[in-house]
């Protein structure tokens, strides 16, 4: 298995103050989602789960689903924290969420569409 990229996913308290922070820097939006469409404010964290740790969450790009799916079973073999299993998510990837001993959140994933 070759890992393809790995791209952070910081956690800010103002996603769209955040956005326009970056752009006026001069970064370029890749994309915003939520139910809604355009993520429009900052919502509630969720106590429970994926939300609290106390790193950096990151997502972890592979090369296939069946790759992501190995990978999954050889964290659960191993006892390793997964805090959401492998999910078909509506914006086109499949991912899962595993947690690092030191709390940094790695969303697992891979494209549905190749």
């Amino acid at each position: 298995m070759a890992i393809k990229g790995v791209t952070p996913v910081l956690n800010v308290s103002d996603v769209p103050a955040s956005l326009v922070w970056f752009e006026s820097l001069g970064w370029k939006r890749g994309f915003t989602w939520n139910d809604g469409g355009m993520i429009e404010g900052a919502g509630d964290r969720n106590a429970d789960g994926d939300d609290m740790t106390d790193g950096v969450w990151m997502s972890w790009w592979i090369d296939s689903v069946p790759s992501l799916d190995e990978l999954h079973a050889t964290a659960v073999s191993l006892g390793y924290v997964v805090t959401m299993p492998p999910t078909n998510e509506p914006w086109g990837v499949r991912e899962f969420h595993l947690r690092h001993p030191d709390g940094h959140m790695f969303r697992v994933s891979t494209g549905l569409t190749r």
